[in-house]
């Protein structure tokens, strides 16, 4: 359905129209008749209407906030960090190593988005866990957005884990090898 201008004489009408096919042809039926242009736009009943349809469109309603008075928030995130750093981790295979490692583990989040979340964080703007929580916020990060800062917690445990004694080759420094230390 549109709206179109349909001209009797002198005057213009505003009419609702809708195209159906009749076979091979397309037909312009009138729905309804809106009056005269010139008269519907002086008493304001044309910005009523568009006004009321306004309410049933999601595009159309911030304009309608707009003119009651309401403020708009909008909220903008940083796309570079996670679009750059994530093409390198998934050509770098980092997050299938990830993966992979923690295959036996049931952590109940994405561990590897969590970890990657970290990393981004130490690499932009470093500092602890629960200022990654917070500068996630204003990032643009592919399923990060779930992510508390208890995940990060626990991804950053786990990668401390030490590892198995059997897989411990040299102690160095009198401190055991952690599953961050995995060849």
């Amino acid at each position: 359905m549109f709206v179109r201008i349909k001209k009797r004489g002198d005057k213009q009408y505003l009419m609702i129209v809708e195209s159906r096919r009749d076979g091979a042809r397309i037909e312009q039926i009138t729905v309804a008749s809106l009056g005269r242009l010139d008269r519907l736009q002086q008493s304001g009943q044309l910005d009523a209407l568009l006004t009321s349809l306004g309410r049933f469109s999601e595009k159309l309603s911030v304009l309608g906030a707009h003119e009651r008075g309401e403020s708009l928030t909008a909220r903008s995130r940083h796309l570079g960090p996670g679009l750059i750093f994530g093409r390198l981790w998934r050509d770098l295979r980092v997050g299938e190593v990830i993966r992979e490692l923690a295959a036996g583990r049931k952590f109940g989040f994405d561990v590897e988005r969590a970890i990657f979340l970290t990393a981004l964080h130490r690499l932009f703007d470093p500092g602890s866990d629960r200022a990654a929580e917070k500068w996630k916020q204003t990032q643009a990060i592919a399923g990060a957005e779930a992510l508390a800062l208890q995940h990060l917690y626990r991804a950053m445990a786990w990668l401390g884990e030490p590892l198995p004694l059997c897989e411990q080759r040299e102690i160095s420094h009198g401190m055991a090898r952690c599953m961050k230390d995995r060849p």
